[in-house]
C-alpha cells in the first residue's frame, strides 16, 4: 500500500512540475499514467480507461481552482465569456461521460492516443498567436462549447487544448485566452467527475476505494504534490530552456500516444 502511496505522490509532484514547466494539461500526463499503473493493479481493462479518465478530471476541479484564482488576482479573466461559455460547457461534459461510459475500451484507448498523437505535433511546431476578429454569434459558442466540454469529459481533460484555439479565433489575446481556459477547467472537471461519480456509483469490478469510477487514492495522492509543485515548475521555466524541453516531451507524448494507438487498434481487431 506504501509504495502505491509513494507512486501517486512522486508523479503527482512530476505533473505539478511539467505543467508549471511547460504549461501541459493534466489529462495528457495523468491519464496515461493512470492507464498504466491501473493495469499493474489489475484493474478489469474493460474499466481501466473511464477510470484514468474520471480520476484525471477529479484532479483538476482541484487544480482548476488554483488556476482561476491565479489569473483573477492578475486581471486576466474574462467573466463574460466564462459565463457565455460554461452552460455550454456543462451539458456537453455530461454528455460525454455517458458515451464515454458505452465506449469500447479499444474505441476509448483509440481517441485518446489520437489526441495525444494531436498535442504532441501541435508542441513541435510553431503556433502562431496572431489573432483574429471573429464575432461568433451566441448559438455557435454554445455549440462550440458543448463540443469542448464533449471531447474534455471523453479525454479527461480542463479542455485548453481545444479552447484556447476558439478564444483566440474570437479576437482574445493569448494571454486572455488562457486564463479563460484556465477557470473554464473547473466546470468541465466538475461536472464530469460528478457524472462520472453518478454513473459509476456501486459498480462492480472497480478497484477499491472507489467514489464512483474515481478512484481515490489515486485522486488524493495526485493533488496532493501537484499543487505544491507546480509553482515549481513555474519558476524553472525561467531558468531552463523551456522550448527545447517542450519538444523533447512532445516526442515522449508521440510515443505514448503511438503505443496507446497500437493497444486499441489490436482490441478492434
Amino acid at each position: 500500500m506504501f509504495e502505491t502511496w509513494a507512486y501517486y505522490l512522486a508523479f503527482g509532484s512530476l505533473a505539478g512540475v511539467l505543467s508549471g514547466l511547460l504549461g501541459i494539461g493534466g489529462g495528457v500526463v495523468v491519464v496515461p499514467f493512470l492507464i498504466w499503473r491501473l493495469t499493474l493493479a489489475g484493474c478489469p481493462p474493460d474499466l481501466v480507461m473511464i477510470v484514468a479518465v474520471a480520476t484525471s478530471l477529479a484532479t483538476i476541479v482541484v487544480t482548476s481552482m488554483s488556476a482561476v484564482y491565479t489569473h483573477h488576482r492578475l486581471g486576466a479573466l474574462r467573466w463574460s465569456w466564462i459565463r457565455r461559455m460554461t452552460p455550454g460547457i456543462v451539458l456537453g461534459t455530461a454528455v460525454g461521460s455517458v458515451i464515454a461510459e458505452r465506449l469500447p475500451a479499444g474505441w476509448f484507448k483509440l481517441l485518446f492516443a489520437l489526441f495525444l498523437i494531436f498535442v504532441a505535433l501541435r508542441m513541435l511546431r510553431r503556433v502562431s498567436t496572431r489573432l483574429a476578429t471573429e464575432h461568433p454569434r451566441s448559438v455557435v459558442v454554445a455549440g462550440v462549447s458543448g463540443l469542448i466540454g464533449l471531447l474534455s469529459a471523453i479525454l479527461g481533460i480542463g479542455g485548453g487544448t481545444l479552447s484556447v484555439p476558439f478564444l483566440a479565433r474570437c479576437g482574445q489575446p493569448m494571454g486572455n485566452a488562457v486564463a479563460i481556459s484556465g477557470a473554464l477547467g473547473f466546470p468541465i472537471a466538475l461536472a464530469g467527475a460528478v457524472t462520472y461519480v453518478a454513473l459509476g456509483w456501486q459498480h462492480p469490478g472497480l478497484p477499491a476505494p472507489s467514489l464512483g469510477y474515481v478512484y481515490l487514492p489515486a485522486f488524493v495522492g495526485i493533488i496532493l504534490t501537484s499543487v505544491l509543485f507546480a509553482p515549481l515548475g513555474a519558476r524553472l521555466a525561467h531558468r531552463l530552456p523551456a522550448a527545447q524541453l517542450k519538444r523533447v516531451f512532445a516526442f515522449v507524448i508521440l510515443a505514448i500516444g503511438g503505443k496507446l494507438l497500437w493497444q486499441g487498434l489490436a482490441r478492434l481487431v
